[in-house]
């Protein structure tokens, strides 16, 4: 039997342009960028992640083939990611030797003391160029983030973490010190990933986002800077306890 196509008259047209059912692209959902990234990529994220979560201890040799057939790849990708790494001061490569791993309680908090120190003068500027307008936006972020510390997922709340502290960068309109703040925010990233699963860890971070956030809103810079450091430097000693389980190996660097 022959089937012929179905015949639509010019009415039945004219309304499915009306109901947008022909128009271009409909119904096609956009690709999520997260597939055109990179095998490379991917695999540097995982690994990054892997290190910074405590999976991989300093010192520890890392096998090019054998993290390769874990992650069910070529090598290829993982010298890729690995070199990726060392530009990011968490592997050391040495000729004929292997990969070692850098990070360790030590090199985390000496990460954490340099944000301290950069994201306190970012903090102090913003609480001197704040206006009503970004006063309001940053209190209505902050109701954000108590509701999702007691109700939103993991992802949501890394997400209003990193929206927070990017507001008073934005404030603060300071590129250059923002900039001496990138190398580490993938770093930062996979931390708060490792840390914010515990409630109790949310609560005592939206504790200090909320002081810090009143300090800039008065306008007290001195405050605020105060604010921002030991919050930063506070949630790295919880976090070299909870994925190292020891506290610093310099015992200086303890305030």
């Amino acid at each position: 039997m022959l089937f012929l196509p179905e015949v639509v008259s010019e009415a039945g047209m004219d309304r499915d342009h009306r109901d947008g059912a022909s128009e271009p692209g409909a119904g096609i959902e956009p690709v999520d960028p997260h597939l055109l990234r990179s095998l490379r990529e991917h695999v540097h994220e995982r690994l990054r992640g892997l290190i910074i979560a405590g999976r991989f201890r300093e010192g520890d040799r890392l096998h090019e083939r054998e993290l390769a057939d874990l992650l069910r790849i070529s090598t290829t990708p993982v010298k890729d990611a690995l070199r990726m790494l060392e530009g990011e001061g968490l592997v050391r490569i040495e000729a004929r030797r292997g990969v070692f791993v850098l990070f360790g309680p030590r090199r985390a908090y000496e990460m954490a003391m340099a944000r301290a120190a950069v994201e306190g003068v970012i903090a102090a500027i913003a609480a001197r160029r704040i206006d009503g307008s970004a006063s309001a936006d940053l209190a209505g972020l902050v109701g954000r983030m108590e509701h999702a510390t007691e109700h939103g997922d993991l992802e949501e709340i890394v997400a209003l973490n990193e929206r927070f502290h990017g507001a008073i960068s934005t404030i603060a309109q300071c590129d250059y010190l923002q900039s001496r703040l990138d190398s580490q925010r993938m770093y930062d990233h996979a931390r708060r990933l490792a840390v914010l699963g515990d409630l109790e860890e949310r609560r005592a971070g939206f504790r200090e986002h909320s002081a810090i956030a009143r300090a800039i809103a008065a306008r007290d810079a001195d405050h605020a800077e105060r604010e921002m450091r030991q919050h930063i430097l506070r949630s790295a000693r919880h976090f070299l306890n909870h994925v190292f389980g020891t506290g610093l190996e310099d015992r200086d660097y303890v305030e």
